[in-house]
């Protein structure tokens, strides 16, 4: 009866400590497989960001906003870096104003405003939140 229980007790023991290699090598393998997918996720999200900014620098261009703002230098309108640098100090938001929900907090002049409303007026009403949201990525992009 003490061999019956000994032998029991250590084929108990064997199965478990196999069992224990069994679950560190699924761990493993399952941390491995995270690891890729999380990799795989950052090239996407890499490709989106990107596939944005080129959207966004494409509608800047196409609807004329590039005729008014330059990247580093007043032509018209601020340059895109004073007008990063004012909206980051006063924590503004950029679609809110081309969307008419905030005031012009850049270049507040009364007669820029109002050309700039005429502006934003003609081709902003047609544009989605996504293309808003690229023209903004685009605008922030440049430092």
């Amino acid at each position: 009866m003490k061999k019956s229980v000994l032998v029991l007790g250590l084929v108990a023991m064997f199965l478990t400590s196999c069992g224990e290699k069994k679950k560190e090598e699924v761990k493993k393998e399952v941390e491995t497989k995270v690891e890729t997918v999380k990799e795989e996720v950052k090239e996407v999200a890499t490709e989106v960001v990107a596939d944005n900014l080129e959207l966004g620098k494409k509608l800047f261009t196409e609807k004329t906003c590039a005729t008014c703002h330059n990247p580093n230098m007043k032509v018209i309108g601020p340059s895109i870096k004073d007008i990063n640098k004012v909206y980051t100090e006063q924590n503004g938001n950029i679609i809110k104003f081309l969307k008419g929900e905030s005031p012009a907090i850049v270049d507040t002049d009364p007669g820029q405003v109002a050309i700039m409303k005429a502006n934003l007026d003609g081709f902003v009403k047609d544009m989605t939140d996504d293309e808003l949201a690229a023209i903004n990525a685009y605008m922030k992009s440049i430092k």
